[in-house]
């Protein structure tokens, strides 16, 4: 498939694909006047790297995974286990964070709930 269909299965924009190539996250092959061709496995490919994206993790975090997904060998499995292993601290931190914030979004949702039930009773009385 060319770059368009890539595009429009992954939901990835065209300057997206070539942006992930440039950064050797994705490989395509060549045809003889030069256009960019992917087959299934590139689906899957970038919605996994969008979703590693969506996640925080930097490109350069995400390229240090790609050789352990396409050819994966012991030094390469290794060096992508340590990068995972720092992802996955660094992401459940993150995710300790959020819920801390929507925690304490939850509480001062009940306080103004609260206050507006007092203040709609106060006015009902007068």
């Amino acid at each position: 498939m060319r770059i368009g269909e890539l595009a429009a299965r992954t939901g990835a924009s065209r300057r997206a694909l070539r942006y992930y190539e440039q950064q050797g996250l994705l490989v395509s092959a060549r045809s003889s006047s030069d256009q960019r061709y992917y087959d299934e496995t590139h689906v899957e490919r970038v919605k996994l790297i969008r979703t590693f994206l969506t996640a925080g993790m930097s490109s350069k975090a995400i390229a240090q995974l790609v050789p352990c997904m396409t050819e994966p060998n012991g030094e390469r499995a290794r060096t992508a286990l340590t990068s995972m292993n720092r992802e996955r601290a660094r992401l459940s931190s993150a995710i300790d964070d959020l819920t801390a914030a929507r925690e304490a979004l939850d509480r001062l949702i009940e306080v103004n709930r609260d206050f507006l039930a007092n203040a709609a009773e106060g006015t009902a009385r007068d």
